[in-house]
């Protein structure tokens, strides 16, 4: 057990709830792996006393924070500074101090950009499914622009709110649940962004259609919990590779790391804590 000194640095999670959050486990072990003398704690923090919060974590001397739901697209008002991606992908889940305030980024899209890479998925020039079009679609929306998939098909149940997030991204074809018979027949990547299937609901699916599953080569999963969800198991079932989001969880949280400590972790020590998580 590491000590608490007046050398402490503290890092932490604001949103509401936080009471289920893995967060602290990953921080803190990254930094016993690393030597680093710092502490991470979750805050539960309501959404009338974000501004307060963020101005008290600064005044505290607190040298970053992870911000989860409800709160990733309202703190943006509160930064001094905003990163270029964070901007673009209009929500942020890191806050890094600087002087005279905190500058807000959004490592979830290089997250998932690190998993691709790890269990090689080649985007570019490929077609891609998005199932949902939540707040993680949206920095999986931007990473799939950066690594030039061709086009996307976002699939979700209110088509309204789709087109609101996306609905003018170039190459991108909106679409129901229960309109993806009108994919054109292929192999494509599929990115499943929905809450639907975690745990304890595990054997839900946010496409039940067997038929579905015959257009899938190759999957992702952002849900971790269950490690092997329902919509993973169709997708096996059919002959596609499908993984878990445990790997862009454990790589957005490396890269928020990077970002409070202003240091780089090493690959190696981020594919250590990966394996102890999976195990």
């Amino acid at each position: 057990m590491r000590d608490i000194d007046g050398h402490t640095r503290v890092l932490g999670l604001i949103g509401d709830p936080v009471e289920h959050t893995g967060s602290p486990a990953i921080h803190n072990r990254l930094a016993e792996k690393l030597g680093d003398n710092v502490v991470y704690m979750p805050f539960r923090v309501g959404a009338k006393r974000l501004e307060e919060a963020v101005d008290g974590a600064y005044a505290l001397g607190i040298e970053g924070l992870n911000v989860t739901v409800p709160h990733k697209v309202e703190v943006m008002q509160y930064v001094r500074e905003l990163d270029d991606a964070a901007l673009e992908i209009g929500a942020v889940n890191t806050l890094s101090r600087i002087r005279g305030g905190f500058r807000g980024y959004n490592t979830d899209f290089s997250g998932f950009m690190r998993e691709l890479d790890s269990v090689d998925i080649q985007v570019n020039g490929r077609d891609v499914i998005v199932l949902g079009a939540g707040g993680a679609s949206k920095a999986v929306m931007y990473a799939l622009k950066k690594l030039g998939a061709r086009q996307t098909f976002v699939l979700n149940r209110s088509i309204q709110k789709a087109e609101s997030f996306f609905g003018g991204v170039k190459d991108t074809t909106i679409l129901g649940f229960e309109d993806w018979r009108r994919i054109p027949e292929g192999k494509y990547i599929c990115i499943q962004c929905t809450s639907v299937g975690l745990s304890p609901d595990d054997n839900a699916c946010v496409i039940e259609d067997e038929g579905f599953y015959d257009l899938v080569e190759s999957a992702v999963d952002l849900i971790y919990k269950p490690k092997e969800t329902a919509f993973m198991k169709k997708v096996a079932s059919h002959g596609g590779k499908a993984y878990n989001g445990l790997r862009m969880l454990v790589y957005q949280a490396v890269t928020s790391y990077e970002f409070f400590m202003k240091r780089e972790v090493p690959e190696e020590i981020a594919e250590e804590l990966y394996n102890e998580l999976d195990s």
